[in-house]
């Protein structure tokens, strides 16, 4: 699983205006797609999921190296993944861990299976969401928890209840001593209504007192926002707010995938009250079904989406500054292949998993 693959994809055209209020866009100066290398470890898991950049060198953790989850198992059962990779930026893979839901250091409703809320902090934890099933399908769905691992890859606690449901997505504000963790829940009452859309996914911030040499300890729990749509689906398992972005302003910005827009919550750091389903910064157009979020260096949105396999650039004002086609596994119908993503140290590229081929790629 270590070789280097050297594909390289053409440029596609900026299908809107290149330039927005925040100055060029930063999809224009991207030009080729490199893809780094399987992510499939000696397990067989599948399904890559989280994406995120190592800041720091501690452990067996590597700066600027690339963590990735793994959602399935090797049977390609949902819910069911439980390793975390390590890529370095020339493509080489290890496993950073491997986790055994029977010996979790902490409750984790229903086991392991490894979500797109993966953030890696400056104290040298790794933290990841979970949403486990027993057989793949979203009947057999459970709570999960988020698992918090040593810079060695090993689980030393989990987080769970206190909002924690089905976590699928996550970003963080890190502050070394301290963090704000941001966790799209999507299983509030999705499993009951069996396919139906009931509007519960919710956003949670938690935050973290992370002393020198000590263990992250919740310090508070706050859900703020609650009205986002979700939905069973036997494709995706689960359908709701997937990306997280915080803005240097302090919104927060949610992909909210099946209203194929992008949300706003301002003051997400300190408002005490629940924003609902936030406010609308942009939807439709390049938006169709978007997961992964990440900020641009510019201070732009950039999402990949599922149903076009696009990866889209959207000012804070909702100004549609670039797309870009980056679903390299299929025909241009997206296919729900685009998860997690990761801007690059120094805003040299964006890294982006591709669950339809399982690889690490990079727009540089």
């Amino acid at each position: 699983m270590r070789t280097r693959f050297l594909l390289i994809v053409g440029a596609v055209s900026l299908l809107t205006a290149p330039i927005g209020a925040n100055g060029p866009s930063f999809l224009s100066t991207l030009h080729h797609i490199t893809t780094l290398t399987s992510t499939v470890p000696a397990n067989g898991d599948v399904n890559p999921y989280g994406v995120a950049v190592v800041p720091v060198t501690a452990g067996t953790l590597v700066a600027n190296s690339v963590l990735v989850s793994n959602f399935n198992n090797s049977a390609n059962l949902q819910g069911t993944g439980t390793t975390i990779v390590q890529i370095s930026p020339g493509g080489s893979l290890t496993v950073f861990a491997q986790i055994d839901a029977t010996s979790l250091p902490g409750p984790c409703p229903g086991g392991v299976g490894l979500t797109t809320a993966l953030v890696a902090l400056r104290s040298g934890f790794v933290i990841v969401g979970s949403l486990p099933t027993t057989d793949g399908t979203a009947a057999t769905a459970q709570a999960g928890c988020l698992i918090v691992l040593n810079s060695s890859g090993i689980p030393v606690t989990t987080f769970s209840g206190n909002g924690i449901n089905g976590p699928w997505d996550m970003t963080a504000l890190d502050m070394g001593t301290g963090a704000v963790l941001f966790v799209a829940n999507v299983l509030n009452g999705t499993v009951a209504a069996n396919g139906g859309v009931v509007s519960q996914g919710s956003v949670l911030r938690i935050t973290l007192s992370i002393p020198m040499g000590g263990m992250p300890t919740p310090v508070s729990f706050t859900t703020i926002a609650s009205s986002f749509e979700e939905r069973t689906d036997p494709a995706a398992l689960v359908i709701g707010p997937t990306g997280l972005g915080l803005g240097a302003d302090g919104t927060l910005f949610v992909a909210d995938t099946l209203q194929s827009r992008i949300a706003a919550i301002p003051n997400a750091v300190s408002r005490t009250s629940d924003a609902g389903d936030g406010t609308t910064v942009a939807e439709g157009g390049p938006l169709k079904q978007p997961l992964g979020l990440a900020i641009a260096p510019n201070g732009n949105i950039l999402t990949v989406n599922a149903s076009n396999g696009l990866i889209a650039e959207t000012t804070p004002g909702g100004m549609r500054v670039g797309a870009r086609f980056v679903d390299i596994s299929h025909s241009r119908n997206g296919a729900g292949t685009l998860f997690g993503l990761a801007v690059a140290p120094s805003g040299q590229g964006i890294y982006f998993v591709d669950d339809g081929n399982n690889t690490l790629n990079i727009l540089q």
